[in-house]
């Protein structure tokens, strides 16, 4: 479904963004990549910019500003995941072994989120929706198509996924060492353990993106700047391959031929 009309099931990735020293080269570098439009917002939202493509929300991105003085953030693409209750969700991550990195709070009337860390380090959002929903387009060239959490310990990130939004990890068929995550009986996105990345590659989520023609979308990233981490490569669920912008915000891209998600 490219256009997503109806709310996201509780636990299902919902919004991504990104947070980047320099924002406007990031909108240029997006903007050429993967046809998004997108402006450096207003300062009421501390100019975050949503990004569209075919005038539907896609992503955002955002300035890497430094909290209290302290070292600014490094670049970085953050899932978010559905809530009901982000506060009572926020309340399940302590109890789970995770940490609450910034607390819920309200986005003016668009929703309420929380950033947070798993028990193995990978930090997400948590977003309970009120006039803004999320994605309003995925699964189609320039928008997000699967999330994916590397980790150190699937046991324990399965354990939590559940605890904390009821997610359902089970071994995926065909692939030996990966785990589809469902939401409400569908799946929704993907976890692997850290052995099959580079050695000292910390937990993460990982944001894919459809593309048309991945080896090409490649080509212009090198062109623009961007560092291939993985290079183009074949799998079950199509050909793809594992990049960083200019600014060192990494991410996958995949032409997939498998059925989409969600």
């Amino acid at each position: 479904m490219p256009e997503v009309t109806s709310p996201y099931t509780p636990g299902t990735p919902c919004w991504v963004d990104l947070m980047v020293p320099d924002q406007q080269a990031a909108l240029d570098f997006y903007r050429d990549l993967f046809g998004w439009q997108g402006e450096v917002g207003p300062p009421e939202t501390g100019g975050y910019a949503v990004c569209t493509l075919r005038g539907k929300a896609v992503a955002g991105i955002m300035k890497a500003m430094s909290p209290d003085g302290g070292p600014t953030p490094p670049t970085a693409w953050t899932t978010y995941l559905a809530t009901a209750d982000v506060d009572a969700s926020q309340e399940k991550i302590t109890r789970a072994g995770g940490k609450v990195m910034m607390p819920a709070t309200d986005v003016m009337t668009l929703g309420r989120m929380c950033v947070a860390a798993g028990p193995t380090g990978a930090v997400f959002g948590l977003w309970q929706a009120r006039d803004f929903g999320g994605a309003q387009v995925v699964n189609e060239p320039g928008s997000v198509i699967w999330s994916e959490l590397n980790t150190s310990d699937t046991g324990a990130a399965a354990k939590f996924a559940k605890a904390v939004l009821g997610l359902e990890a089970a071994p995926m068929e065909g692939a030996e060492g990966y785990f589809s995550l469902s939401a409400g009986g569908r799946v929704v996105g993907g976890m692997q353990g850290l052995d099959q990345l580079p050695p000292g590659t910390a937990s993460h989520w990982l944001t894919y993106f459809s593309v048309d023609d991945t080896d090409s979308v490649v080509d212009a990233l090198i062109r623009a700047g961007g560092n291939v981490l993985k290079p183009p490569f074949d799998m079950m669920a199509g050909r793809m391959a594992v990049v960083t912008d200019p600014q060192g915000g990494a991410f996958a891209v995949i032409n997939a031929t498998a059925p989409a998600p969600y």
